[in-house]
């Protein structure tokens, strides 16, 4: 892959002196674990890099930060608000784009996951703070944003959010967020909020009076709306109001494996029916599969074939949902709030300590790519997967 116009920055060097900010032994960006072999041939790897090159590469959703090497100090590390983006990780990772959506502070100060707004609007602020000490990872709020992350060897940072809980029930804020920069934001997570159910609710009442107020502002905004952790009939509820198309961020599917975190196929095939996209999720023990039950690629992979054979390859696309870091001991941390027990029940599966070629932000991408090429699919197929899906449906949703 060509390099990126990456200097060294890290993240937060501004403030030169690191009294400043409270210490943590944080995890490395880069061989925090051996390198994951694709498997592949020399001239297969150069094909794999070329298409890395020529394509735009999106990730739909991922949390490209440093967290503490011991993640018992996570709590004390994200109420700081100043999660490290890793930006040498970005560097090397192929990406172009990262949807990134801001697990900080506000995520997880609280004893559930409710979201307050001033929290959010403090993170958000400082994340922003950060970027514009540098040039290399650049505010994306346009799809020529992207493109010229692409062109110019940058990295744009779309910013988002999992929930649209810090709102309350205050439709306006949504206008504030536009303004600070955020171009998505999910509908509801692990619980019900004043939109619509989440994932951890056993009555899913589906999107509230509020919420359709919301969906309609959204789409006059232009900010992508997002389903990955909402209930089944609230996403077919989001869906339909919807007047652009909607987003499934990070997620699988259901027929692949019964858990409330995969997507059922109607709600698949309602989102691609309506120009939507699917991004493919790899967070632990989410996407498994009968056939690959412990967590790796291949279980990913089953997800991405599946999808492909229900609604085409056009509506595909990776949202891996990754951070630098032990990501199944920070689901331990939080395993309450995020209803880990409620999320992954269904089918017994043998717990990993990683997911076995798609552990970070650094390596998703590459190993993505190398398992494509392996696997015999075309360079339009490849350059619509990465990126090309994606860029489409934001062209329909933020314009041109």
């Amino acid at each position: 892959m060509k390099p990126k116009r990456y200097d060294g920055y890290q993240a937060y060097d501004y403030l030169g002196d690191p009294e400043e900010m409270a210490p943590f032994d944080l995890a490395p960006e880069l061989d925090r674990l051996p390198a994951f072999d694709n498997g592949l041939t020399t001239e297969q790897q150069a094909r794999a890099d070329r298409l890395i090159d020529d394509n735009i590469v999106v990730s739909l959703h991922d949390h490209p930060v440093r967290f503490p090497a011991d993640m018992s100090q996570v709590r004390a590390y994200n109420r700081t608000t100043r999660q490290r983006l890793g930006y040498e990780g970005l560097s090397r990772s192929g990406m172009d784009a990262v949807f990134d959506n801001l697990m900080n502070g506000f995520a997880c100060v609280t004893s559930t996951m409710g979201w307050k707004w001033n929290d959010a609007v403090l993170d958000l602020g400082m994340r922003l703070c950060d970027l514009a000490q540098q040039d290399f990872v650049i505010l994306a709020t346009t799809v020529a944003d992207i493109e010229r992350a692409h062109r110019d060897g940058l990295v744009a940072l779309v910013m988002g959010l999992e929930a649209s809980t810090p709102i309350e029930n205050e439709v306006d804020r949504l206008d504030v967020l536009y303004g600070l920069g955020i171009r998505q934001m999910g509908i509801a997570y692990s619980e019900a909020n004043c939109l619509g159910s989440g994932l951890r609710e056993d009555r899913d009442a589906g999107l509230t009076d509020f919420g359709q107020t919301c969906v309609r502002r959204m789409n006059h905004l232009g900010m992508a709306v997002d389903i990955s952790h909402s209930g089944d009939e609230t996403s077919l509820d989001t869906i339909r109001l919807s007047t652009d198309p909607v987003l499934i961020t990070h997620a699988g599917a259901r027929g692949v494996w019964p858990t409330r975190r995969m997507k059922s196929d109607e709600v698949i095939v309602e989102c691609a029916r309506r120009g939507g996209v699917i991004g493919l999720e790899a967070a632990p023990h989410t996407t498994l599969s009968a056939d690959h039950p412990q967590h790796s690629i291949e279980s990913v992979m089953d997800h991405f074939t599946y999808c492909v054979d229900l609604v085409g390859i056009e509506h595909v696309a990776f949202g891996p949902d990754t951070i630098y870091g032990d990501h199944v001991a920070l689901h331990d941390q939080f395993a309450k709030q995020m209803s880990v027990h409620k999320i992954r029940s269904g089918p017994d599966f043998e717990e990993v300590s990683h997911v076995e070629g798609l552990e970070n932000p650094t390596e998703c991408f590459p190993n993505i790519v190398a398992w494509l090429v392996k696997h015999g699919y075309s360079d339009d197929e490849i350059g619509a997967v990465i990126g090309g899906n994606v860029m489409r449906a934001l062209t329909e949703i933020w314009g041109s």
